[in-house]
């Protein structure tokens, strides 16, 4: 069967950024290649922004059900429920030539119900083990996108669907890649240690609380030779700015960054969280990280994630649990001294990137449009 001449392609994304920025890619690579575009998400996901702001958008209810009490269960099950009907209803009225979920709780009812009617469907997992919205779906969808070479958690009956298309990232971040580790695209001192710090969509705490104290605890000739940049939350960057101020540290301190990739470009070492979007955007540049997963998310999936870029050579894993002011200080003095372990682990995360995600997500999604035997209830 061949592809319409303007298929429409509906989008089911929750409103997190984990789950926003890969149909944010795939929405610009498919309207690229002149389809149309519909999105799907719940009542939490707010106003996007950029090329989903843009997208005619449906609301639809839904809810979680992990770690709740039975009131609240049985709360969120009606919620489910009520957004499987709406979604029939709508998917039903559109006929899109296919839907591709991203995970979250608006992705379920939707995902279901595009199954209920025949249509084709896709999901895409962010990390590298299969979240519980997707687990849930992967039996009853034709094709699943994964991000690392090994997912954890696919139904043995679904390993079939599976193609690798790695995790879209934003076009700037493609465009770092071509600094090569160690070339510095702020100020060009190769003498700086550049140390990046990224605490996920949300900043992190504890990473505030820690990383300050560890770089303060470094000796005086490596502190001159430091530069730090820090996301912060909002109410964390006055006293983060204190402790360097104290040490005689040069810290960049931000609530966000637009301009991560340049950043990212210029970096000698980065500490971050691994979120999906955060370790996509490492790789997709080339860069050696320390990750602190996130220990409170579901399914643990950030140690999951962080653990993959370990085993692959291409950063380390410091749990939360052990993150201490003086473990952070002694990794990053030994990897300072360390300059030839940089380099290997820069061109490790480098070999892990997929910078054309976007265009093989979007060739999946074509190409089960062009397979499709539609059999509509």
């Amino acid at each position: 069967m061949s592809i319409p001449a303007k298929p429409l392609i509906v989008l089911a994304a929750g409103g997190t950024g984990g789950h926003v920025f890969p149909a944010e890619a795939l929405a610009s690579e498919l309207l690229n290649r002149s389809c149309r575009l519909a999105l799907i998400t719940d009542r939490r996901g707010g106003n996007f922004s950029g090329v989903l702001g843009g997208l005619e958008t449906y609301r639809i209810r839904a809810g979680g059900v992990a770690g709740k009490g039975i009131v609240t269960l049985l709360q969120s099950g009606l919620e489910l429920i009520c957004g499987l009907f709406q979604a029939r209803r709508l998917l039903k009225r559109l006929m899109p030539s296919a839907v591709v979920g991203f995970g979250g709780y608006a992705s379920v009812p939707t995902m279901f119900a595009a199954g209920s009617l025949g249509l084709p469907t896709a999901i895409h997992e962010q990390n590298a083990i299969l979240g519980r919205a997707n687990r849930f779906l992967a039996p009853r969808v034709r094709r699943i996108a994964t991000c690392f070479d090994i997912t954890d958690g696919v139904p043995a009956s679904a390993t079939e669907k599976v193609t690798i298309t790695g995790m879209p990232v934003r076009p700037a971040i493609v465009a770092a890649r071509h600094f090569t580790y160690g070339e510095r695209s702020i100020d060009g001192d190769e003498a700086l240690f550049r140390l990046l710090v990224i605490g996920g969509s949300q900043g992190a705490r504890v990473l505030s609380d820690i990383v300050p104290q560890a770089m303060g605890a470094l000796g005086a000739g490596l502190r001159r030779r430091l530069r730090v940049v820090q996301q912060c939350r909002p109410e964390d960057i006055e006293r983060v700015r204190a402790v360097y101020a104290q040490y005689n540290i040069d810290a960049e301190l931000r609530t966000f960054f637009n301009d991560v990739s340049t950043y990212l470009g210029a970096a000698s070492l980065i500490v971050a969280r691994a979120g999906a979007s955060t370790v996509a955007e490492l790789t997709a540049v080339g860069r050696p990280a320390i990750l602190v997963p996130y220990s409170y998310a579901i399914d643990d999936h950030q140690s999951s994630n962080a653990h993959a870029i370990n085993e692959a050579g291409a950063g380390w894993v410091l749990p939360e649990s052990s993150l201490t002011a003086g473990a952070l200080k002694s990794r990053v003095e030994s990897l300072v001294e360390m300059p030839a372990i940089l380099q290997r682990t820069a061109a490790n995360a480098r070999n892990l990137g997929r910078p054309e995600a976007a265009k093989a997500l979007a060739d999946m999604v074509l190409d089960l449009v062009s397979s499709d035997e539609r059999k509509v209830a």
